[in-house]
């Protein structure tokens, strides 16, 4: 019987720590703890889908939160029935343990529905506020800004001219997908 723990963050702006950090007070070795950036609207989520590969009857699964599971009522259930037929224990620190009773099933359903309609919510309020300011400020640009090509960039990008994109990467200590973005962002500019 294995406790594993599971963490999830949304954007690479965020942080994990606060979770994984509950997680090892509730007891979740950290060796079996399974953390990500990755948002909650996608099936694809390499760390769970390896936590999930690993999980064992008798084995529990501790997350912070239900919407760590996933942010879609539907999808959530489809991760949860299975592990519960299998007899894995689910607990949710700021609710309980999740149990295969009618009454476990219907709490959880519930509660799956309140976090997707959060999220619903959410994306409407940020739509509404976008739509706004492309209405009353004429300056409005969705996105992120262009990067500026500071002195830096432009070094990593003449050491790329001899070099590859790995030794530059090492050299700078800038990872390859940011070389690649400042490497087209000169050639195309």
């Amino acid at each position: 019987m294995t406790t594993f723990g599971y963490a999830r963050v949304s954007t690479r702006g965020q942080d994990l720590n606060e979770q994984v950090n509950e997680l090892k007070e509730a007891g979740v070795n950290p060796s079996n703890i399974y953390s990500e950036k990755f948002t909650g609207m996608t099936t694809n989520r390499p760390r769970f889908n390896q936590l999930l590969s690993l999980v064992k009857k008798n084995d529990t699964i501790v997350v912070t939160k239900l919407d760590r599971f996933a942010r879609n009522t539907g999808e959530a259930l489809g991760i949860i029935k299975p592990l519960l037929k299998n007899q894995v224990t689910i607990k949710v620190l700021n609710l309980g343990t999740i149990e295969d009773t009618p009454m476990g099933r219907m709490i959880t359903r519930t509660l799956l529905s309140v976090s997707e309609m959060e999220r619903d919510m959410i994306v409407e309020r940020t739509q509404a506020g976008k739509e706004y300011a492309r209405r009353h400020k004429a300056n409005y640009h969705e996105g992120r800004p262009r990067r500026v090509i500071t002195d830096q960039y432009k070094a990593v990008y003449g050491y790329l001219n001899n070099h590859t994109y790995k030794d530059t990467s090492k050299a700078f200590n800038v990872s390859i997908s940011t070389i690649q973005r400042v490497k087209k962002q000169i050639e195309n500019y």
